[in-house]
């Protein structure tokens, strides 16, 4: 049995070819400039004022569709029970928190009327079709407490 250890002919032969460039890092890459994939610029135009403002405007709209008529004090019922708004959080990094949820931008912390020791929670659910509102929030308690919150 012979052990072949340097095949003949192997200096002759061409490197085998590399792959293509992949999409994702591998090493071969070279590094970006700044530690970024894509280096942003500092300065900032009127352009880029106005693009914040009207993304800012748009979550407004959202988080509003998404809490709905949801305001203090408001009873509403869904399948899950009949539920008081207690408080309305509308700070985003507070309702993260309460949430436990990276993303979230509004919470409400109710409370279930129909449960006897019914204690307060957090809860960041949308109004849907299938909610129902039975009170309407008290206009005076939803300014003073969602200024608060």
């Amino acid at each position: 049995m012979h052990i072949i250890t340097h095949p003949t002919g192997a200096e002759n032969r061409p490197p085998l070819p590399v792959r293509p460039m992949p999409h994702e890092r591998d090493g071969r890459q070279p590094l970006p400039s700044g530690g970024r994939p894509h280096p942003q610029s500092s300065t900032t135009t009127a352009a880029d004022s106005v693009t914040v403002e009207f993304l800012d405007q748009a979550l407004a709209r959202v988080v509003a569709q998404q809490i709905g008529p949801r305001g203090v004090g408001a009873i509403y019922t869904n399948s899950n029970g009949t539920f008081e708004v207690v408080a309305l959080v509308r700070d985003a990094e507070r309702a993260r928190a309460l949430l436990k949820s990276r993303c979230a931008q509004w919470a409400l912390i109710v409370k279930d009327i129909m449960q006897p020791d019914g204690k307060p929670f957090a809860t960041g659910s949308q109004w849907t079709a299938s909610d129902h509102l039975d009170r309407e929030a008290d206009a005076v308690r939803t300014s003073r407490k969602a200024v608060a919150a």
